[in-house]
């Protein structure tokens, strides 16, 4: 009979380290911790080794990682692995590359692909990686391959923030005197054209394939009206067949409808030529707040567009122009009755004020 195996930690009795083997995920480590209950009940090494399915020296050695580190020290540790062949320095400048995009003069391609920065990287540093392993060092960086948002060349970046942090002495400044004192609800308003030239979607499908949609090739269409007040979580919304200052003044009615009673709205839209229209009629508890030039991102609306065409009117094909406004209400509509998706889809921290 081999000697006992001297156990100099004692924290824990046997009965403690059976149940802490009891709540243990990891069989491996439950084993090893019943091997040292049995330990500590006076079995001898052998028997207890056998018992916890283990020889002698394996069970020796966990006690001794047991008496230095607890239980933590019976999990088994993972391999690091080879370290990183890009120093510190070296990844925060492949974060810059990426932040800052290619020069398609320089490098000759508008984007990065893993095998460009491949390239780039051996040329800057010397060092070579496989492109996987670039994929690696990215998604360690916390960055992933994303769709794009369109941005207008002309955009105002400083003018947006601009926007945002005064909106709320944009608002005040512009609400007229006779709904001083009134509670503001801020809305947001846009336009989309729904017809046959209609959109694509992605789909879950087999990796490797191409799948295939319909995608209509004429010419038909609708304009929706959207607006959507977030913090009321209602929206007001009209099928029109064209976009212009009569259609928009009957969408703006159609708004104020909606408005609170005793409280005034502060409608946030473009500056599309039919929103200033001279011939534009205003209801009177309606103020119109023109978003900087070239900012749809800084419009929620445009996320109700997208949100639409994504999961209503994408892969559609319409029979003809009366099919085209029933299936436009019937997304619109769906929309419009779901108060938490108005909310989540429309809610910007920036846009409050309290007048």
């Amino acid at each position: 009979m081999g000697a006992a195996v001297s156990i100099t930690r004692l924290d824990l009795t046997a009965s403690e380290l059976r149940k802490a083997a009891s709540g243990e995920k990891n069989s491996a480590a439950a084993r090893r911790i019943l091997a040292l209950a049995l330990v500590l009940d006076g079995l001898d090494r052998k028997t207890a080794a056998e018992t916890c399915g283990m020889d002698r020296q394996t069970l020796r050695d966990w006690v001794h990682r047991y008496n230095a580190a607890g239980l933590a020290g019976l999990r088994n540790l993972k391999s690091p692995g080879p370290g990183s062949k890009l120093t510190a320095r070296q990844q925060a400048e492949l974060a810059e590359l990426v932040e800052a995009g290619p020069d398609p003069a320089v490098h000759g391609v508008v984007r990065w692909r893993r095998v460009d920065l491949r390239d780039e990287l051996q040329r800057r540093f010397g060092v070579a990686l496989h492109e996987r392993s670039i994929g690696k060092v990215l998604a360690k960086l916390g960055y992933r391959k994303l769709s794009v948002r369109p941005r207008h060349p002309q955009a105002d970046e400083e003018a947006q923030e601009t926007f945002k942090k005064k909106f709320a002495a944009t608002v005040t400044a512009q609400i007229p005197d006779r709904a001083k004192g009134k509670p503001i609800e801020i809305w947001f308003q846009d336009e989309a054209r729904i017809g046959q030239q209609g959109t694509l979607t992605r789909v879950w499908a087999k990796r490797g394939t191409r799948p295939r949609a319909p995608h209509d090739q004429r010419y038909d269409w609708v304009y929706l009206f959207g607006a959507a007040c977030p913090q009321r979580r209602v929206a007001a919304g009209l099928v029109m067949p064209a976009a212009n200052a009569e259609t928009m003044s009957l969408h703006l009615t159609a708004i104020g409808r909606k408005v609170a009673a005793g409280s005034h709205a502060a409608l946030v839209l473009d500056g599309a030529g039919y929103h200033i229209a001279a011939a534009l009629t205003i209801p009177d508890n309606i103020t119109l707040v023109r978003l900087p030039p070239y900012a749809p991102e800084l419009n929620p609306i445009e996320n109700v567009w997208e949100y639409l065409r994504g999961n209503k009117l994408a892969i559609t094909v319409f029979d003809d122009y009366d099919d085209i406004v029933d299936k436009t209400c019937g997304a619109w509509n769906f929309f419009e009755q779901d108060p938490k998706r108005i909310a989540s889809i429309t809610t910007r921290t920036w846009a409050t004020v309290n007048v």
